[in-house]
């Protein structure tokens, strides 16, 4: 597999191709790229509009979840508004084997792995401490420390390259390794030795960052005075800027690095260039921090928008296609309203079930004593 070849991993800066990989304009018109176009050489009309509808429904879903914790049923969201395409392109650039260490904000590709999205909510609904099974779909549980993901990520890769699941040329054995984070962690020191243990051990694993442009209320101008992708060749690994509201180029760019992982080449930067035209969660009010002529400028780069225009363009989807996804949305939604209410409480004494393999004998006694308290309430009421 060859490395990217619009970065120069040893001297640190462009090369000869542009420093942003772009395959479909915000207008919907796709742009010619001779080393990437071969990436996805496969994605023909049916695969365009499969990728179409893991846009729109998992923008329904973050959509939805919004919803549900303005009426109270969530403690907190957050969203994912304006990234489905980063998301959806990388995810769907991943082979079942694969597995993925996400922060909280990766709900798109959580659907892109099969995890229903009602069991997305129990952790925001305070009911869950994760919500699904990491092994049924090697999506493994939010993490809500910033970057602390990627040093688990990068211990994962090692364990993998230590069971001899790379370079095999075994499509179904050869795994790689994907952390997700954004611009906002990549300050963090937990990124920075991921990204040393990554290269020193050369394992296989992707660190792909969303720039959504704002960690929090910090600009991005705040926190480097170079692109972030460029920071990979001072570790010694390649590193590349996609356009992450690009869903084409993101799945060209993300199943390159994915290979070259899988493969044995080691790990990968790739710095998806997006925004988050929502608040950073529920509890935040971006407008006490950024312009309103900022959010318009990026919502003329929509990811759903532009691959709908590139549809309509090349006749690849009439009016009962839009309306079915609509459809299937709407019924999307329903589902989550209702999973959402009939999540059950979890008991009080659940909180120690969890904190190690084997209790130990202070936690358990802790646990009864607990169990004893809340069931003298009980005996109170029954008298």
């Amino acid at each position: 597999m060859t490395v990217d070849t619009a970065v120069d991993p040893a001297g640190g800066g462009a090369a000869s191709e542009p420093e942003l990989v772009q395959l479909l304009t915000p207008e919907g018109q796709r742009v010619p790229n001779e080393h990437y176009d071969a990436l996805i050489d496969d994605i023909g009309t049916a695969e365009i509009r499969a990728l179409y509808r893991d846009l729109v429904l998992s923008r329904r879903v973050d959509s939805e979840a919004v919803a549900l914790q303005r009426q109270g049923e969530l403690g907190l969201w957050a969203s994912l508004l304006g990234q489905e395409a980063a998301q959806v392109g990388s995810g769907r650039a991943l082979r079942q084997q694969d597995h993925v260490f996400p922060t909280y904000r990766e709900h798109a590709v959580a659907w892109c792995r099969g995890v229903d999205p009602a069991q997305l909510l129990g952790l925001f609904r305070g009911v869950d401490q994760g919500g699904w099974d990491p092994r049924e779909n090697n999506f493994h549980l939010y993490t809500i420390v910033i970057g602390a993901q990627t040093l688990h990520a990068t211990g994962y890769a090692m364990g993998v390259q230590r069971d001899g699941a790379l370079g095999t040329g075994d499509p179904d054995r050869d795994t790689a390794v994907v952390a997700y984070f954004g611009d906002g962690a990549t300050s963090q020191g937990d990124v920075n030795e991921a990204f040393i243990w990554a290269s020193v051990t050369n394992a296989p694993v992707v660190f792909f960052c969303q720039n959504n442009q704002w960690a929090i209320s910090e600009p991005l101008e705040r926190q480097t005075r170079v692109p972030l992708y460029r920071r990979a060749y001072g570790f010694g690994f390649p590193g590349l800027r996609v356009d992450g509201n690009d869903v084409l180029a993101c799945l060209a760019v993300s199943r390159e690095a994915l290979q070259r992982a899988r493969d044995g080449e080691g790990p990968t930067l790739i710095e998806a260039f997006t925004y988050r035209m929502g608040a950073h969660t529920t509890t935040d009010d971006p407008t006490r921090y950024r312009l309103g002529s900022e959010l318009e400028h990026w919502r003329l780069k929509d990811p759903i928008e532009r691959v709908k225009a590139y549809m309509v363009r090349g006749d690849m989807a009439d009016q009962a296609f839009f309306d079915d996804v609509e459809a299937e949305s709407e019924s999307l939604a329903e589902h989550l309203r209702t999973a959402c209410r009939q999540l059950p409480d979890p008991s009080p004494e659940s909180i120690f079930d969890h904190v190690y393999v084997d209790p130990t004998p202070p936690l358990l006694a802790q646990r009864d004593e607990m169990k004893t308290y809340l069931d003298s309430f009980t005996d109170e009421e029954a008298q």
